[in-house]
C-alpha cells in the first residue's frame, strides 16, 4: 500500500472545509453534505474548524471558487496557521496544482479524503489490496503536478528537462502495479468464491446501508461476535461473516462496507469483490439511521449502489431502521403557516407513510438499546426458514412441528 498518508499523523490538525452552492444543491443541502465531510474529516485526524461557502452556478475551472472567495480562504489560512484545506468535490489535477499554489497548504478533496481513511482502517490482505489498487488509480491523473519541479523552464536547444520522461515511467510503473493488483483481487475473488460454495446450502443473510448507521454493532448483537464497531465513518471495511442461529433455524449473516455519497466509480470498483458477498446474499438487511434528517437520501445511495454495482434490486430485503432512541423531532406550532419540515414530523407519523406499505418487511429498532431485536430476530427467523424450505422442502414438517410447540407454549 503506498505509504505516506494523505493526512499527517500530528494529532489535531486544523482544517477548513470549501463547498459551493449551485442550482442542484442548495444551502440547506450543502450544509449537510459539509457536516458529513466535517464527519469524515474527523475520522481521518483532522479538526475541522471553518466552513466556506460560495454561490456559483458551476465550479471555477481553474480554482473550483470564484477568486474572491480563495483570496478570502487564503486570508484566513494564513491568519489561523491553517495546514490543510478540503474540498467537498473532486477536483481535478489542474485546479488542485492552481489551489496549491494560491494557498501554499495541502489540498485534498472528497474522494482524497475517503481513500486516507481507507488506508488507515484496512486491516485484512484483500482490503488493504482494494485500497492500494483504488489509491494508484486516483494517482495516475494526477502525476503531472507531481513533477513540476523538472518542467522546463525555457526553449532552446539542450535545456528540455527530464519532466516528459520521468512522468511517462511513473506512468507505467503505477499502470503495471494497478495490472498486478487487479490480478490479486481476481485471485482472491477465486478463493473467496470457493470458501462461499463450501459454506453449503445455508441461508445467506448481508448487512446493507450508508455508513455509520450501526450496521457492525447489529451485527455484534445478532451473532454475538465483537466486530469492531464505532461511531466513525468507514470504521468496517472488510467484510465479516459469522454464523447465527435463530431460534432452531441456522444462517449465515455478513456485515458489508457501508456507503456513502458522491463515492468515486472507480473507488466502488476497487470493493466489487468485498460486494460479492451481497450478489450472493439470498436477503438483504437494509440498515438506516432513521435519526439523521436525511435518511431518505442515504436510501437512495445505497439502493443507487447495489444496484449499479451488486445488481442487487431483485434480492428481498428487510428495512431496519435502527437508532429510533436518537430520534427527535420538533412539534409544529399550530399558529406556524409554513410547510412542515423533516424536523417537524414524529416517528409514529413517519411509520404511517411508505414505510407503513412495506408491511413485515420494515422494523423499527435501537440496536444500541436493544429495542425490538426480538422483532427483528422474529423476521430473520420468516425469511430464513422461507428460503430454507424452498431449498429442503422435505425438512418442512421439522418447522411445521416446532411452530406448532411455540403455538401451544404460548397459549
Amino acid at each position: 500500500m503506498i505509504e505516506d498518508n494523505i493526512i499527517s499523523q500530528e494529532a489535531n490538525e486544523k482544517a477548513v472545509l470549501v463547498a459551493l452552492v449551485t442550482s442542484r444543491q442548495n444551502e440547506a443541502k450543502t450544509e449537510e453534505y459539509l457536516d458529513e465531510l466535517a464527519f469524515l474529516a474527523e475520522t481521518a485526524g483532522a479538526v475541522p474548524v471553518k466552513r466556506f461557502l460560495q454561490k456559483l452556478e458551476y465550479p471555477n475551472p481553474r480554482t473550483y471558487v470564484g477568486t474572491g472567495k480563495l483570496e478570502e480562504i487564503k486570508t484566513y489560512v494564513e491568519e489561523n496557521e491553517i495546514g490543510l484545506v478540503i474540498f467537498d468535490d473532486d477536483l481535478s489535477p489542474k485546479q488542485v496544482a492552481n489551489i496549491e499554489k494560491e494557498l501554499k497548504v495541502k489540498i485534498l478533496d472528497r474522494t482524497s479524503l475517503i481513500l486516507d481513511i481507507f488506508a488507515r482502517r484496512a486491516q485484512t490482505a484483500t482490503a488493504r489490496t482494494q485500497v492500494e489498487l483504488a489509491q494508484y488509480q486516483y494517482l495516475l491523473p494526477r502525476l503531472t503536478r507531481m513533477w513540476t519541479h523538472l518542467e522546463r523552464q525555457r526553449g532552446g536547444i539542450g535545456m528540455r528537462g527530464p519532466g516528459e520522461t520521468q512522468i511517462e515511467t511513473d506512468r507505467r510503473i503505477i499502470l503495471d502495479k494497478i495490472s498486478r493488483l487487479k490480478e490479486e483481487l481476481r485471485n482472491i475473488d477465486k478463493q473467496k468464491s470457493i470458501q462461499r460454495k463450501n459454506r453449503g446450502k445455508l441461508t445467506r443473510v448481508a448487512l446493507v446501508g450508508y455508513t455509520n448507521v450501526g450496521k457492525s454493532t447489529l451485527m455484534n448483537l445478532l451473532s454475538k461476535s465483537d466486530v469492531f464497531a464505532e461511531n466513525k465513518l468507514f470504521a468496517t471495511l472488510d467484510t465479516t461473516v459469522r454464523k447465527v442461529t435463530v431460534e432452531n433455524l441456522p444462517f449465515l449473516l455478513t456485515d458489508t462496507v457501508g456507503f456513502i455519497r458522491k463515492l468515486p466509480t472507480h473507488l466502488v470498483d476497487s470493493f466489487k469483490s468485498t460486494l460479492d458477498e451481497v450478489r450472493d446474499a439470498d436477503v438483504l438487511v437494509h440498515v438506516v439511521d432513521v435519526s439523521h434528517p436525511g435518511f431518505e437520501e442515504q436510501i437512495e445511495v445505497v439502493q443507487k449502489t447495489l444496484q449499479e454495482v451488486c445488481g442487487a434490486e431483485d434480492k428481498p430485503v428487510i428495512m431496519v431502521f435502527n437508532k429510533i432512541d436518537a430520534f427527535n423531532y420538533t412539534p409544529k406550532d399550530p399558529d406556524d403557516l409554513t410547510p412542515r419540515t423533516r424536523e417537524n414530523i414524529s416517528l409514529d407519523e413517519l411509520r404511517q407513510t411508505w414505510m407503513g406499505k412495506m408491511a413485515e418487511n420494515c422494523v423499527f429498532i435501537s440496536a444500541k438499546e436493544r429495542t425490538n431485536i426480538d422483532e427483528l430476530k422474529n423476521l430473520l427467523y420468516r425469511k430464513a426458514k422461507e428460503i430454507h424450505t424452498e431449498r429442503f422442502p422435505y425438512n418442512d414438517f421439522l418447522y411445521q412441528k416446532y411452530d406448532d410447540l411455540e403455538s401451544e407454549s404460548t397459549v
